[in-house]
């Protein structure tokens, strides 16, 4: 049985402040195989890298990402409601995020965030900076609005991409395949070791979130998953050792 590789859900978010470089260097120093990270677009269309519409639950701010430039929102505190001590961390653009990762050999699943806000142009942007980098081969794109997959798949076939789901759906590997996505994102609460399996066997790609308790990740090796993307990684590295 092939061993998952590990993936820390928005940087080693159980240690660190989410989705700030911070968490991301500390994933690599600790041996992670890749990062999630989440992406908006500013007032002023830069592409930011943080998980909620609004800065309210991870920022010293509050108020909408959309409507703020990266001036404002890079002035915020991004790391204090995780400790005191995290309180010069910033929200970074992905640009920041690129520059680094160029210099490492990790993996990056990026979540374009257009479930809720839809954000037009920031597919192309995105593929713009990734190609920009010459990032392809360490990227995966992934997203909850199928429509975005979809795009994705017809602008950048070349870059991997994935249905993001968290309620059953009625025919996930026909959703993949209608949408043009080489990998699945399930909530791991969804899967069973057959249909792993089954898609797998169809050249789909398994990169479920967020597995966080011993059982679970154990679970999720048991199944043979390519992916565990977790807040805790060395847990997960625990159980493969």
């Amino acid at each position: 049985m092939n061993k998952p590789l590990i993936f820390a859900h928005r940087g080693v978010k159980g240690t660190h402040p989410e989705n700030t470089m911070i968490a991301f260097q500390e994933a690599e120093r600790i041996g992670a195989h890749g990062i999630e990270l989440d992406v908006h677009l500013s007032k002023d269309g830069e592409l930011v890298v943080i998980h909620d519409e609004t800065v309210d639950r991870t920022t010293n701010g509050v108020g909408l990402v959309s409507e703020k430039t990266v001036e404002e929102l890079q002035v915020l505190d991004a790391g204090s409601h995780k400790d005191p001590s995290f309180h010069e961390a910033k929200i970074p653009t992905l640009r920041e995020v690129f520059i680094w990762l160029s210099t490492t050999n990790l993996q990056l699943n990026i979540e374009l965030k257009t479930d809720v806000i839809h954000y037009p142009t920031i597919e192309e942007k995105v593929v713009a900076l990734v190609r920009e980098y010459h990032l392809s081969n360490q990227i995966a794109f992934s997203s909850f609005n199928h429509d975005s997959v979809s795009l994705l798949a017809e602008i950048a076939p070349e870059i991997p991409r994935a249905i993001l789901y968290d309620t059953p759906l009625a025919d996930p590997i026909a959703e993949a395949k209608k949408r043009g996505a080489t990998g699945l994102h399930p909530n791991f609460q969804l899967l069973t070791k057959e249909f792993v399996q089954l898609a797998q066997g169809q050249g789909y790609v398994f990169r479920p979130y967020t597995i966080n308790e011993y059982k679970d990740l154990q679970t999720m090796i048991d199944y043979g998953v390519d992916v565990i993307i977790t807040d805790w990684p060395a847990r997960a590295f625990e159980l493969l050792s």
